[in-house]
């Protein structure tokens, strides 16, 4: 009988050692970047950012444009929609942020004169120790004092010289890189693949191709997904009436990564606005519309269309790796923790198809699947058979290598 050439060979001799070196390597590495970090951020922020608009110099490539062109088309596309931000969105933006601050007190009375009446006389609990004036104060005190989110930058970095050349080192350094890795993107990925050993360089490109495929196409589906919400959000409530409709909008859209969070809070705060606003349940209703439809939107079509199953995970495993993320390393844990959960569930995978036909879970030898019993002698059940990943294709086989920026 011939071998199935899609079986996964034995560990040989000499693997161990071989493995604990690459893994005293890996360690080391990750030590030095460790140590390097702060250097390394603005090298970071560069790369993601090629590697977010590499498909699309890609296209532009595939339409008979010289890669130094498109990616210089591409840079005046991103600047000038930069340049649109700053002038047009940030002002606004800072506007709602000081109508919404400038609303609050009306906010705090309706919570105080109307929410926490109907709260208690229906659950019983008292919102009388919660300081909503000492919160308005701080927040109203905090927003004018800084007068806007540009003059708080600013004065932040203004309290130190070495921060100012440090911040104008990395808005030089972050579009020239950027500029750069981007051109050269398709040769930075030959030369790292040249460097992986022959040996497992077939399950390393296939884990990389795979995980490109997935992270890739969270990021920029994911991306859209929450710009084209929070516009839906914000144009709708604006339509409505809700003065500050645009704010609360944007808001949801851009927590909209986190399942149902994005429209938790919209609906929340979009509610208590309409109330307190207009003090009718017609306005109240037309939000509920306005999220209605966003959710339906999201649901059946931005979802599908842009993100697909990308990740695979369960909305509480997408909640617990966020929480996580947020616990162990702040802010940036938050933002990194669906983009490293991506490529961690691309290696779960795999190593559930290794272990599905390692000796371990076969375990041909085990009494109980040699006698058909348990030990107490009662007959066992036979167990059903573990269906192959992916289809039809036998769990573990390993594709043709493939490089990740010439697909």
């Amino acid at each position: 009988m011939s071998a199935n050439p899609d079986k996964i060979p034995p560990m040989p001799s000499g693997t161990l050692d071989i493995r604990l070196k690459w893994l005293i390597l890996v360690a080391f590495v990750g030590w030095v970047l460790y140590l390097m970090g702060p250097a390394l951020v603005p090298f970071v922020i560069a790369a993601l950012f090629a590697y977010l608009f590499n498909p699309l110099v890609q296209k532009l490539q595939g339409k008979g444009v010289g890669r130094s062109l498109g990616t210089s088309l591409v840079f005046l596309i991103l600047t000038l929609a930069l340049v649109g931000i700053v002038l047009v969105l940030i002002p606004f933006m800072e506007r709602q942020v000081s109508n919404f601050i400038d609303q609050l007190p009306r906010w705090a009375a309706w919570g105080r004169n109307v929410a926490s009446p109907w709260i208690e006389s229906h659950f019983g609990i008292s919102l009388e120790s919660f300081d909503s004036e000492g919160l308005i104060s701080m927040l109203r005190g905090h927003w004018k004092e800084a007068g806007g989110f540009a003059t708080a930058v600013l004065a932040k970095v203004s309290k130190s010289g070495f921060a100012i050349v440090g911040w104008i080192v990395n808005l030089v350094i972050i579009p020239v890189a950027a500029f750069y890795l981007l051109r050269d993107w398709n040769v930075v990925v030959e030369r790292i693949h040249a460097l992986v050993p022959r040996s497992i360089e077939p399950v390393v490109a296939r884990l990389a191709h795979e995980s490109d495929d997935t992270l890739g196409g969270f990021l920029r589906g994911q991306l859209s997904v929450m710009i084209i919400l929070g516009t839906i959000y914000a144009v709708g409530l604006s339509a409505v009436g809700i003065s500050v409709g645009p704010l609360i909008g944007m808001i949801a859209g851009l927590i909209s990564f986190v399942p149902y969070m994005g429209a938790i809070v919209g609906v929340g705060m979009g509610v208590v606005a309409a109330l307190v606003q207009y003090q009718d349940m017609l306005h109240v209703v037309l939000v509920l519309a306005v999220f209605g439809v966003g959710q339906m939107l999201e649901g059946y079509v931005l979802v599908p269309k842009l993100v697909g199953d990308k990740i695979g995970m369960h909305p509480v495993a997408v909640m617990f790796a966020i929480l996580a993320g947020g616990e162990m390393f702040g802010f940036v844990g938050v933002l990194l923790a669906l983009p490293l959960a991506a490529v961690i569930m691309v290696l779960l995978r795999y190593a559930y198809e290794r272990y599905t036909q390692s000796e371990m879970y076969k375990d041909s030898e085990s009494p109980i699947l040699v006698s058909g019993a348990l030990p107490d002698g009662e007959p066992a059940e036979a167990a059903p058979l573990a269906e192959p990943i992916g289809g039809d294709k036998p769990a573990g086989a390993v594709e043709k290598s493939e490089i990740v920026g010439d697909k």
